[in-house]
């Protein structure tokens, strides 16, 4: 939705041919040895020759890297008593190694591309690349990949890489496990010190504490673990979970800290520690009753603790918008400016809407109760957000997969290393997301094994696919940039984001080109409102892709890519058409186009051609929207305005509101005794429209003053849904502009 696809693109298609090729050479081979064909010295050179190279890399060009996704395959979900140890020497390419494990150990540091990679061995020096995806940030920093660390692999999987040598590829966050030197997995050969004697678990509370001093919170869980498997007194015990929750939540694994935590208040119910951290952990997980209902506990007991209330107040901040839906706004799209990423700290509101089977198109959202264009029907947070800068020097990626032969550029590849990561660390919320729409791939039937959550990274890969949105920094700040005309970057992508992100309530809402309510965006979040009026009971819908910025000749709509053809009566009435009436029209418009770039431009003869085009249109507008005629008709509007005829201004102004399918009553001239501007029926709504309503604004004022500041009112409630809000509408627009349609130049 809005993300740069690029699957029909020559350049890009020629990489996915390229890929299945490769792969296809690939599995002639499938099944034999998995023998290095280098020497255990010319393996090691050529990787750190190509980690120093990457280290050089200019940091300041703008690269496309590439990343190929292999068929997909389940993760492992044996637990790890029925697995069978097994050695690089007797495994063999293409295949994936069931019921089998590795126990490996890294002899170089980590070198990160689009996987993070290592050379590893096994117990009998036997070595090979080892790639593992979806895990740049939990191996990056004091967390890394180090020499000698040691880890299993479940279900190995050996792969012909790209350059022909063989690597082991680890595609689910679950597969791989990192074993810390004093589990008994590890060989005495490879540990670097011997288990002493008297190490008990205040020694190993002491280790844990050591490098959560430095950082390393993986080492130092595993530390704290160590201590409490000790049997350590009653208050190491509480000291050893406490310190363990702390470093749980440095690791962003929330549902682990609450666990520990509330193992504590069973102990102690008034920890000030553990209610504390509980009270983070919560909040973290987006549960801010629960969280607040422990702040409440923590202030009445420890009122002297001044971060603690600092958080108390930040948590009934997030309840307030949870259950109001009030936001400030403006200072949103002002943090959004200045973080990097993006993501806002805000909470989820969701308003008068359900999710409901609907008659033929799956799971829908409904509306509970009436509702009248510009309510905020929700405004949501990110699941996952993976931001692309488009002012700084800042890799994209090229995402390809074979299997359904789509290619996307931007942070896709991102956003499934986000997700991954944030369902492996947080277990409780699988259920919510793997409830969301992936298409016929069937994953494996569990959730957890070992106590481990079992993560699918093919499963989000096409949840992601079907359920992703592109997005800008802020749709106030596209809308301005198209309002200035100079949005090349927008005109390139026709509209489509590198930004994407997934939100959860979001991915309920059904496609249709007549559209009844818009998304916008500030930053992570997605903002929802009715772009009309709405019964109770009447199922959200809004354009996957817009019919406002589709080629003619592409129309109906292609959304091959979510596998259904719209049967909205727009796409319906396109179907119905000849061939002869739709080029007539798409020839008619490529004539309006050169008229009104031409140095002398003929009103006459315009307004002559916009009849003509017209006319191809058998319906009234009001049923089925007259796409065609809305640029024209708002062009002529301002024009008209500029030159101080008013009374064709308020004509084609009009004219294009109704093309979009409007009802309007009481804004014909001459005015009609004292009769109201009133919308009657909403149409599609775009970006065209606040400036429209604007120009109708302008002439209102030399022909009929008691109607503009009812077009004006339209215009902020049309602005409202463009861009998510109304409160920047006077730093966007005014009826003192110089321009005729209200827009402000110096706005930003």
């Amino acid at each position: 939705m809005d993300t740069h696809d690029v699957s029909d693109v020559p350049e890009y298609l020629r990489y996915l041919q390229a890929q299945k090729q490769n792969l296809k050479n690939a599995q002639a081979v499938k099944g034999r040895p998995a023998r290095p064909q280098r020497s255990r010295d010319e393996i090691l050179m050529q990787f750190m020759f190509r980690k120093m190279m990457n280290t050089k890399a200019p940091a300041n060009h703008m690269n496309i890297r590439s990343s190929f996704l292999p068929p997909a395959y389940p993760p492992s979900a044996n637990p790890f008593s029925k697995l069978k140890k097994v050695m690089i020497k007797s495994l063999c390419l293409e295949t994936h190694h069931r019921g089998q494990y590795l126990l490996l150990r890294t002899v170089t540091q980590a070198d990160t591309m689009t996987a993070v990679m290592a050379i590893v061995e096994d117990e009998d020096g036997s070595i090979l690349m080892l790639q593992l995806y979806n895990q740049e940030h939990q191996l990056s920093g004091t967390q890394s990949l180090r020499e000698g660390t040691v880890l299993v692999v479940k279900e190995p999987y050996v792969k012909v890489m790209a350059d022909g040598d063989y690597g082991i590829r680890v595609d689910h966050l679950s597969d791989v496990r990192f074993i810390p030197e004093f589990d008994d997995l590890v060989p005495l050969s490879w540990r670097k010190r011997v288990m002493q004697a008297d190490e008990n678990p205040s020694s190993w509370k002491a280790r844990g504490s050591e490098h959560f001093g430095q950082g390393d919170y993986r080492s130092a869980i595993q530390c704290y673990s160590k201590a409490l498997e000790s049997h350590p007194s009653p208050e190491l015990l509480v000291i050893a979970q406490l310190n363990r929750a702390l470093s749980f939540l440095k690791s962003y694994r929330f549902d682990a800290a609450l666990r520990d935590v509330e193992d504590v208040l069973q102990v102690s119910e008034l920890s000030e520690k553990a209610l504390f951290r509980k009270a983070q952990a919560l909040y973290q997980l987006r549960r801010f009753k629960e969280s607040c209902e422990t702040h409440a506990i923590l202030a009445e007991n420890y009122p002297d603790n001044t971060v603690a209330a600092h958080e108390y107040g930040r948590a009934s901040a997030r309840l307030v918008e949870q259950d109001s839906g009030k936001y400030e706004f403006r200072k949103m799209i002002l943090e959004a400016n200045m973080r990097r990423p993006p993501r806002l700290d805000r909470g989820t509101y969701i308003g008068p809407v359900t999710v409901k089977q609907t008659q033929s198109h799956g799971r829908g959202l409904f509306t509970m109760e009436a509702v009248k264009a510009g309510d905020l029907l929700f405004c949501e947070k990110a699941f996952a957000h993976a931001f692309h800068d488009e002012n700084a020097s800042q890799d994209l990626r090229l995402l390809l997969n074979v299997d359904l032969a789509k290619a996307t550029i931007g942070t896709q590849g991102e956003l499934i290393e986000l997700i991954g990561q944030k369902l492996y660390k947080n277990p409780s919320l699988l259920p919510g997301f793997v409830d969301l729409h992936h298409g016929t791939y069937k994953s494996v039937d569990v959730l957890e094994v070992d106590a481990i959550p079992v993560v699918d990274t093919f499963l989000i890969e096409r949840t992601i696919l079907l359920n992703s949105f592109g997005c800008p920094l802020s749709s106030r700040e596209s809308h301005i940039r198209s309002m200035k005309g100079d949005d090349n970057m927008a005109k390139r992508t026709n509209g489509q984001f590198h930004s994407s992100g997934v939100w959860l309530m979001a991915s309920y809402i059904n496609h249709s080109c007549m559209s009844n309510a818009h998304r916008s965006f500030i930053g992570d979040m997605m903002i929802v409102r009715a772009s009309r009026d709405l019964p109770p009971n009447t199922e959200i819908t809004f354009w996957y892709k817009s019919p406002m910025t589709c080629d003619p000749k592409e129309f109906p709509v292609n959304l091959q890519h979510w596998d259904f053809n719209c049967d909205c009566i727009l796409c319906q009435d396109t179907r119905s058409l000849s061939r002869s009436v739709l080029s007539n029209r798409n020839r008619i418009s490529a004539d309006l186009r050169r008229l009104f770039k031409s140095s002398k431009m003929n009103l006459q003869k315009i307004e002559g051609t916009i009849s003509s085009l017209a006319g191809t249109y058998c319906r009234p507008a009001s049923e089925v929207p007259h796409l065609a005629l809305d640029s024209p008709y708002l062009s002529l509007a301002a024009i008209y305005a500029s030159s101080r005829k008013f009374e064709k201004a308020v004509e084609f102004g009009l004219k294009s509101l109704e093309s979009l399918g409007f009802v309007i009553k009481g804004g014909n001239i001459p005015q009609v005794s004292d009769a109201p501007l009133v919308v009657k029926k909403w149409g599609l709504m775009t970006d065209g429209v606040v400036p429209c309503w604007m120009v109708l604004c302008r002439a209102y004022q030399e022909l009929a003053p008691t109607l503009a500041s009812q077009a004006e009112g339209y215009a902020r409630v049309s602005y409202g849904i463009c861009v998510g809000e109304d409160e920047t509408f006077d730093q966007t627009y005014s009826r003192l502009s110089d321009r005729v349609d209200g827009f402000l130049t110096t706005a930003k």
